[in-house]
Formats: structure tokens, sequence, C-alpha cells
């Protein structure tokens, strides 16, 4: 037996998203029941402004409603400090723990060569520009610390070599090869505070 159509809709919509296994679904599907008019109206309203009003922040690629996003509109950050980080999600991350007063810049990926990402294929020459443009004197490079991290570390600090920018990455707080979402507050914390410069020879 299935559930009426209306609602075995509703379970395969929350089946698409990740981590959200075929019970889950269920589970999340059959508690909207509970939701008063009010609360399902919000919920289908901010389905839809997701997909309709949600963009890239055309300075930054973070996400944003407009033009710009929140944190590119506040004037009173760090203008010369950017911090480069692989997508929107991380900038959260930063802005949780409240020690970070630069801006950022998402380039949207990784280098793989295996995986055929290429750096033309992510948002670096659009960093590099951005730093031209804004005179920008360091650059925190706070990328997964995997190869495809450590490999676009690298290749962003080699292409800023013969600059006067300073380049420095996090610390190695940052267990190798872990996933930035799962890094605790604390060790993310120190990993910035404790960023070194890095070298385009190294």
């Amino acid at each position: 037996m299935r559930y009426p159509t209306t609602i075995q809709n509703l379970i395969e919509c929350f089946n698409h998203l990740p981590g959200i296994g075929e019970k889950t679904a269920e589970r999340l599907a059959l508690s909207t029941l509970n939701f008063d008019e009010e609360t399902i109206q919000i919920f289908a309203k901010s389905l839809k402004d997701v997909k309709t009003k949600i963009q890239k922040c055309s300075r930054c690629n973070n996400l944003a409603e407009g033009d710009l996003c929140e944190i590119c509109k506040d004037d009173s950050r760090d203008k010369k400090v950017l911090c480069v980080v692989e997508n929107p999600k991380n900038i959260m991350l930063f802005e949780k723990l409240g020690t970070f007063r630069g801006y950022y810049h998402v380039i949207d990926g990784l280098i793989s060569p295996l995986d055929g990402i290429n750096p033309e294929d992510i948002h670096i020459p659009q960093l590099i520009e951005r730093i031209k443009k804004e005179k920008i004197e360091e650059v925190i490079l706070a990328l997964k610390p995997s190869v495809e991290g450590e490999t676009t570390s690298l290749y962003i600090s080699k292409l800023l070599s013969k600059t006067n920018v300073l380049v420095s990455k996090i610390a190695h707080g940052v267990p190798l090869g872990a996933d930035m979402d799962y890094v605790d507050s604390l060790t993310l914390e120190l990993a910035l505070e404790n960023r070194k410069k890095i070298s385009a020879d190294e």
C-alpha cells in the first residue's frame, strides 16, 4: 500500500535532499501534516524564494539576495584582507566564530585534474582580478586540507608570488583530509589565528 499521491510526492521530494534516506523522508513528510496553516505558507514560500531570489554575489561569489551579499555590503570590515574559501557554507563557519573581520572570496571548487577540474573551471581568475583591483594586502587560504586543497593553495600562491600580497593559509590544526563542515569551532578559530605565510617554492 502506498500513501496518498500528495504525501508520496512530498516523501520523494525530501528523499532528494543529501543524507536523507527513505524512512527519514517519510517521517519529515508526515510531520508536515501537523504544521499550522501559517507555517505551511512560510515553508512553501521559503522553498520558492530560494529558487527565485538567491543568486551569487557579484563581488565574492557568496550567496546573496541581491547584487551583493551582506558581508560585501559591510563597509566596517578590513578591506585589505581576503579569506579564500571553497564554498559559501565555509563562510558561515568563520562568521559563527566572529573573529575574522575581513572579506571573503568563494572559488566554488578545488583544482583536481583527475576529476577534470582545472584552474579556469573554478573562480580563480576572478579572485586574482579582484585582488589586483581592490589592492588586497593579505590573502588567507582557508581551503580543505586535502591533496586538492593543497594543490589549489599552491597554485594561487604561485600566481601571487611576484606581487606584494602576503599569502597565508590556516594552520594544520585542521586534520588532513577533513571536511571543513565538521571541524569544530575552536579548532577552526585556532587554525585561523595561527595561519602561516606560504611560499610558491614550498
